[in-house]
């Protein structure tokens, strides 16, 4: 006869009707007392105490973008699954939806303000570069549904095949590059362009900063904006820009000026050589670190390599969070909740990581977690329940922590290619027959190309 083993958990929530009002472990980053500090900061506190309390609707809010493949009344049960012997509310859509437009934005606005920045301390590995802290500047759009409401905000793009889908809403962040974590970000209606939505983000730049752009970013007067911050930059140039060329130096780079802004321009020549074949291509970047001794040409080059980082961020928020689906919200305020509330999810859970990382005493790089085992070990969390309240032995690393630190990812490979659509609308323009996808061992040879004499 088999023996037979029996489990008891023994867990702790909020009492009454606040019980389902958690997000697992990830509760312990955002804990209660701080969404009540941001229901309190935002003037959103009921005196009535409803079936949906505002704290459990936030809550919801945030488990909705752990679970973006459901529907808000799923969510629910994930929440509660974990509440046996709990007498728990059971609310209708339409409950959930009325709480969530009492709700509004601001309290989702306070947490992503709040939680937002740069994670890992300065000896934590890749975080830092001579002393700066590593940033990227890009944009990204999201879709949002095809209803009345949200056309009157948000437009669909023109493309070869009619139009976009979906009304898109374009996205513009400041990341830190090692750690991967949301420092700012902003967002709104795609007819404002990605510079229009950087000029907001030079709030959060300042000096001890290397912020990193691409060519979409080459405008004089955002430069010039930009490194009024007292932030540094280093920009890729568009192939058509012409530069002055005021002094050259030792190490093959040369000053110039980019409107009101004094730059140093690098020129380098970039082979890739692979078992495939072999690849050169030029780059041309201009930095505000004006020192050629101390931020040396090469040493340029290669860091401007850690941009494609924040297409990572992207990735993680597009992909491993949303998997491709299409935003809930059908109005403007509901789209702006769910985008705030997408944002702080991301950000705990990136906060997770780093925070387990760090724990091997900053030898290894935070991008080496595995984002999406942080996810994966954030759900079970929420649908068991468990690590709500912290215990008073107080664990540092949790279950997220343990489940990245037991899956570290081999360090990261030389992106060989640039992005490009792999799964297009119509077969017509798709390109995957032709791209090929194997990994390959790749060296990298950088030759820094002379200017000519001023």
């Amino acid at each position: 006869m088999e023996g037979q083993s029996v489990i008891t958990r023994r867990i702790a929530v909020a009492a009454g009707v606040f019980a389902p009002g958690h997000l697992g472990e990830l509760t312990q980053i955002v804990p209660f007392e701080m969404v009540d500090a941001a229901l309190a900061a935002t003037d959103t506190v009921r005196r009535r105490t409803r079936l949906l309390p505002a704290r459990v609707v936030v809550y919801l809010l945030l488990a909705g973008c752990l679970f973006a493949e459901v529907g808000y009344r799923q969510v629910w049960h994930k929440l509660t699954a974990g509440l046996a012997g709990l007498a728990v509310a059971d609310p209708s859509q339409s409950v959930m939806w009325q709480a969530r437009t009492r709700l509004g934005v601001a309290p989702l606005r306070w947490l992503f303000d709040l939680l937002r920045g740069p994670a890992g301390l300065a000896g934590t590995a890749g975080v830092f570069w001579c002393r700066l802290l590593v940033c990227a500047i890009d944009g990204t759009t999201l879709d949002v549904p095809d209803a009345a409401r949200s056309l009157s905000v948000y437009a669909k793009h023109r493309c070869n095949h009619g139009g976009s889908g979906y009304p898109l809403v374009r996205l513009v962040a400041l990341v830190a590059c090692g750690s991967r974590t949301v420092i700012d970000a902003v967002f709104g209606p795609t007819s404002t362009g990605e510079g229009g939505y950087t000029r907001r983000l030079a709030r959060s730049l300042h000096a001890g900063m290397i912020v990193l752009l691409d060519r979409g970013f080459d405008d004089a007067k955002l430069l010039e904006v930009l490194a009024g911050t007292k932030a540094h930059l280093l920009v890729r140039l568009k192939n058509n820009r012409k530069l002055p060329v005021l002094r050259r130096y030792q190490d093959g780079s040369f000053l110039s000026q980019i409107g009101k802004v004094r730059v140093r321009v690098v020129e380098a020549e970039i082979t890739i050589a692979t078992t495939a074949g072999r690849r050169t291509g030029v780059y041309r970047l201009a930095t505000t670190l004006l020192d050629y001794q101390r931020y040396p040409a090469c040493a340029l080059v290669t860091l401007y390599h850690q941009r494609w980082e924040i297409e990572t961020v992207y990735l993680e928020l597009k992909s491993s969070i949303l998997g491709g689906r299409v935003l809930r919200a059908r109005t403007p305020a509901g789209i702006a909740q769910e985008i705030y509330a997408l944002l702080v999810c991301y950000q705990a859970l990136r906060i997770a990581i780093v925070d387990a990382i760090t724990t091997h005493g900053g030898d290894v790089d935070p991008d080496r977690g595995s984002f999406t085992t942080a996810l994966a070990a954030a759900r079970d969390q929420v649908i068991l329940a468990a690590g709500v309240i912290a215990d008073t032995v107080i664990d540092l690393i949790g279950v997220i922590g343990r489940r990245v630190l037991t899956n570290l990812m081999p360090d990261r490979r030389q992106r060989l290619s640039p992005r490009i659509v792999k799964r297009a609308i119509s077969k017509y323009q798709a390109r995957g027959p032709n791209i090929n996808r194997r990994s390959y061992q790749a060296t990298l040879n950088i030759n820094i190309l002379t200017p000519p004499q001023p």
